[in-house]
């Protein structure tokens, strides 16, 4: 079973160019690249949190251009947190297999985009959801 320790993050290129930069997202010879089933953005606005999702069959590659999100991964295995502040500042992609835990909260204001390139289509039947309270981490 995967674990947190199996969640990659990679450096991604950004091109500055006067007429507007280029923001690399995932290329198919990526560390990461599985397969593609769907890419989506979703917006957080500042303090807010999203909380808690565990894929079961999804690999989920997330990039921050605009804003910055702290995303927090759950180990059940370790009862053990990892946490990766993304965005402008810190341009990456990370890369989370299926089977962890996560939430994720708006460090920008007024709000951040997140987008999302998976390796499957949403499946509502293929995501296990908890309530905010029922895995005990301070979001402060």
């Amino acid at each position: 079973m995967l674990d947190i320790n199996d969640i990659e993050i990679n450096s991604l290129t950004r091109i500055d160019n006067v007429a507007g930069d280029v923001l690399h997202v995932l290329k198919c010879s990526d560390n990461g690249f599985k397969s593609f089933g769907e890419s989506y953005f979703s917006w957080i606005h500042y303090n807010s949190i999203k909380a808690w999702k565990r894929h079961k069959r999804m690999t989920m590659n997330l990039v921050v251009p605009i804003g910055r999100v702290r995303f927090v991964f759950y180990s059940t295995k370790q009862n053990k947190f990892r946490i990766e502040d993304i965005g402008e500042s810190r341009y990456c992609r990370i890369t989370v297999p299926a089977g962890i835990w996560f939430g994720f909260k708006g460090l920008s204001q007024p709000s951040s985009l997140i987008l999302n390139t998976s390796d499957i289509m949403h499946d509502p039947n293929e995501v296990d959801r908890l309530d905010l309270y029922d895995i005990r981490y301070s979001w402060e």
